[in-house]
Protein backbone atom coordinates (compact mmCIF):
# COMPACT_ATOMS: atom_id res chain seq x y z
CA UNK A 1 0.00 0.00 0.00
CA UNK A 2 3.14 2.14 0.83
CA UNK A 3 4.79 1.61 -2.31
CA UNK A 4 1.05 2.97 -4.11
CA UNK A 5 1.30 6.04 -2.49
CA UNK A 6 4.90 6.62 -3.21
CA UNK A 7 4.05 6.00 -6.62
CA UNK A 8 1.21 8.35 -7.19
CA UNK A 9 3.06 10.95 -5.59
CA UNK A 10 5.77 10.29 -7.76
CA UNK A 11 3.30 10.35 -10.90
CA UNK A 12 2.00 13.40 -10.02
CA UNK A 13 5.01 15.26 -9.21
CA UNK A 14 6.03 14.31 -12.71
CA UNK A 15 3.13 15.56 -14.27
CA UNK A 16 3.45 18.83 -12.22
CA UNK A 17 7.11 19.02 -13.91
CA UNK A 18 6.34 18.12 -17.34
CA UNK A 19 3.33 21.30 -17.02
CA UNK A 20 5.95 23.50 -15.96
CA UNK A 21 8.05 22.98 -19.07
CA UNK A 22 5.25 23.09 -20.95
CA UNK A 23 3.88 26.20 -19.53
CA UNK A 24 8.50 27.73 -19.78
CA UNK A 25 7.88 26.63 -23.78
CA UNK A 26 4.88 28.65 -24.02
CA UNK A 27 6.82 31.31 -23.00
CA UNK A 28 8.56 31.94 -26.19
CA UNK A 29 7.61 32.65 -29.69
CA UNK A 30 9.84 32.29 -32.60
CA UNK A 31 8.51 33.68 -36.28
CA UNK A 32 10.21 31.43 -38.69
CA UNK A 33 11.44 34.74 -40.65
CA UNK A 34 14.33 34.21 -42.81
CA UNK A 35 14.44 37.09 -45.29
CA UNK A 36 11.53 39.77 -45.75
CA UNK A 37 8.36 39.65 -44.01
CA UNK A 38 4.55 40.58 -45.34
CA UNK A 39 4.19 41.86 -41.61
CA UNK A 40 7.18 43.06 -39.50
CA UNK A 41 5.76 43.98 -36.75
CA UNK A 42 5.77 41.19 -33.67
CA UNK A 43 7.16 39.44 -30.97
CA UNK A 44 10.24 37.75 -32.02
CA UNK A 45 12.25 35.08 -29.74
CA UNK A 46 11.22 35.19 -25.96
CA UNK A 47 7.92 36.90 -24.95
CA UNK A 48 8.88 40.22 -23.29
CA UNK A 49 6.60 42.74 -21.40
CA UNK A 50 7.43 46.62 -21.90
CA UNK A 51 7.48 47.61 -18.58
CA UNK A 52 11.09 48.77 -16.61
CA UNK A 53 12.37 49.75 -20.45
CA UNK A 54 15.31 52.36 -20.74
CA UNK A 55 16.48 54.69 -22.83
CA UNK A 56 19.62 53.85 -25.03
CA UNK A 57 21.48 56.60 -23.32
CA UNK A 58 20.48 55.08 -19.41
CA UNK A 59 21.61 52.04 -20.87
CA UNK A 60 25.19 53.11 -22.46
CA UNK A 61 25.92 55.04 -18.89
CA UNK A 62 25.44 51.34 -17.24
CA UNK A 63 27.62 49.51 -19.37
CA UNK A 64 30.16 52.90 -19.53
CA UNK A 65 30.22 52.08 -15.74
CA UNK A 66 29.89 48.60 -15.06
CA UNK A 67 30.93 47.10 -18.48
CA UNK A 68 27.32 45.73 -18.77
CA UNK A 69 23.57 46.17 -18.79
CA UNK A 70 21.24 43.12 -18.26
CA UNK A 71 17.52 44.14 -18.92
CA UNK A 72 15.06 46.02 -21.98
CA UNK A 73 15.71 48.65 -24.01
CA UNK A 74 13.92 50.22 -26.84
CA UNK A 75 15.17 52.39 -29.88
CA UNK A 76 15.02 51.93 -33.57
CA UNK A 77 16.12 49.72 -36.00
CA UNK A 78 18.82 51.40 -38.16
CA UNK A 79 20.49 48.37 -40.52
CA UNK A 80 19.66 45.02 -40.28
CA UNK A 81 21.65 41.68 -41.90
CA UNK A 82 20.83 41.55 -45.34
CA UNK A 83 21.38 37.82 -45.73
CA UNK A 84 18.75 36.23 -43.43
CA UNK A 85 18.41 39.04 -40.29
CA UNK A 86 20.18 37.33 -38.14
CA UNK A 87 21.54 40.57 -36.07
CA UNK A 88 20.54 44.14 -36.69
CA UNK A 89 22.24 47.48 -35.66
CA UNK A 90 20.96 50.73 -33.69
CA UNK A 91 22.11 54.24 -33.42
CA UNK A 92 23.29 55.14 -30.05
CA UNK A 93 23.15 58.84 -28.48
CA UNK A 94 26.74 59.36 -29.20
CA UNK A 95 26.64 58.69 -33.23
CA UNK A 96 28.10 55.26 -32.57
CA UNK A 97 25.78 52.04 -33.74
CA UNK A 98 25.63 49.04 -31.81
CA UNK A 99 25.01 45.69 -32.83
CA UNK A 100 22.56 43.49 -31.47
CA UNK A 101 22.42 39.56 -32.54
CA UNK A 102 20.05 37.21 -31.00
CA UNK A 103 21.18 34.59 -28.05
CA UNK A 104 22.29 30.85 -29.31
CA UNK A 105 20.75 32.27 -33.15
CA UNK A 106 18.08 31.07 -32.02
CA UNK A 107 15.93 33.33 -34.12
CA UNK A 108 15.99 36.39 -36.56
CA UNK A 109 14.04 39.62 -37.68
CA UNK A 110 12.61 40.46 -40.90
CA UNK A 111 15.24 41.34 -43.37
CA UNK A 112 12.95 44.83 -44.08
CA UNK A 113 12.57 46.00 -40.63
CA UNK A 114 14.68 48.84 -41.21
CA UNK A 115 13.25 51.82 -39.48
CA UNK A 116 11.03 50.29 -37.42
CA UNK A 117 10.78 50.78 -33.32
CA UNK A 118 12.19 47.88 -31.11
CA UNK A 119 11.84 46.74 -27.68
CA UNK A 120 14.35 44.47 -26.82
CA UNK A 121 15.50 42.21 -23.38
CA UNK A 122 19.13 41.04 -23.26
CA UNK A 123 22.62 41.79 -22.27
CA UNK A 124 24.62 44.86 -23.47
CA UNK A 125 28.34 44.46 -23.20
CA UNK A 126 31.35 46.65 -23.89
CA UNK A 127 33.43 44.08 -26.11
CA UNK A 128 35.95 44.65 -28.58
CA UNK A 129 35.18 42.21 -32.44
CA UNK A 130 38.00 41.31 -34.38
CA UNK A 131 38.47 41.92 -37.79
CA UNK A 132 37.50 39.03 -39.51
CA UNK A 133 33.72 39.42 -37.41
CA UNK A 134 33.89 42.78 -39.02
CA UNK A 135 34.07 41.66 -42.21
CA UNK A 136 31.71 39.26 -41.90
CA UNK A 137 29.60 41.68 -40.85
CA UNK A 138 30.52 44.11 -44.25
CA UNK A 139 30.08 41.59 -46.46
CA UNK A 140 26.19 40.95 -44.47
CA UNK A 141 25.74 43.90 -45.63
CA UNK A 142 26.31 44.03 -48.90
CA UNK A 143 29.52 46.08 -48.88
CA UNK A 144 31.74 46.20 -51.90
CA UNK A 145 35.37 43.84 -51.41
CA UNK A 146 37.13 46.88 -51.13
CA UNK A 147 35.06 48.37 -47.90
CA UNK A 148 35.29 45.10 -46.75
CA UNK A 149 39.13 44.80 -47.02
CA UNK A 150 39.29 48.17 -46.09
CA UNK A 151 38.72 46.79 -42.62
CA UNK A 152 42.12 46.35 -41.00
CA UNK A 153 41.76 47.13 -37.07
CA UNK A 154 39.32 45.29 -34.25
CA UNK A 155 36.69 48.01 -32.96
CA UNK A 156 35.89 48.31 -29.42
CA UNK A 157 32.37 48.54 -28.94
CA UNK A 158 29.01 47.74 -26.97
CA UNK A 159 27.26 45.46 -28.63
CA UNK A 160 24.27 43.68 -27.17
CA UNK A 161 22.73 39.67 -26.97
CA UNK A 162 18.85 39.81 -27.37
CA UNK A 163 17.03 37.10 -25.70
CA UNK A 164 13.53 38.61 -27.35
CA UNK A 165 12.73 41.35 -29.34
CA UNK A 166 9.03 42.79 -30.30
CA UNK A 167 9.08 45.16 -33.40
CA UNK A 168 6.51 47.80 -33.18
CA UNK A 169 4.42 49.44 -36.04
CA UNK A 170 6.36 52.65 -37.65
CA UNK A 171 4.05 55.58 -36.02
Amino acid sequence: MKNTHLILILAVLLGFASCQKAAEVAQKTTYEVVGEAEVVPGNYGDLINEEAVLTTAEMVSKVEADGTFEGKISGEIKEVCTKKGCWFAMELPNGQSMRVTFKDYGFFIPTNSQGFPIVMDGVATLSETDVETLRHFAEDQGKSKEEVEAITEPKKEITFEATGVVIKSKA
